[in-house]
């Protein structure tokens, strides 16, 4: 099973996902979340394809966040002023993202990977 895995090499979180993935025999193609942040068009399909809310796309924990005070802002932005906003920052959005183009997990819990990746 090949799938793309968006993630910050320096999160704890990302490297659990990764380890947990390896071991059950993935091939991942690793992308850097900052370096190389998912384009709105990316993020709007692999949205479309998680079945979340994409309230869970944003890294609600991130300094980032809180910074721009986004936690008061999301609620009156449209679904498009959303995804330009998770486009122009890879800090925004909540990590790791995993996809094997039909299926998405966002961030890493064992057993939702459990369920989605053996």
């Amino acid at each position: 099973m090949l799938v793309t895995f968006y993630h910050y090499p320096k999160c704890g979180t990302c490297r659990k996902a990764k380890k947990w993935l390896e071991e059950h025999g993935a091939e991942i193609k690793d992308i850097h979340i900052v370096e190389e942040p998912p384009s709105k068009v990316e993020l709007e399909a692999l949205y479309k394809k998680s079945g979340l809310e994409l309230k869970k796309f944003f890294n609600t924990s991130g300094q980032k966040y809180r910074e721009l005070g986004l936690k008061d802002k999301l609620g009156d932005m449209s679904e498009d002023e959303k995804l330009e906003l998770l486009a122009s920052d890879g800090m925004l959005i909540k990590r790791p993202i995993t996809t094997d183009g039909n299926q998405v997990t966002v961030g890493f819990k064992e057993d939702q990977f459990e369920q989605t990746w053996k």
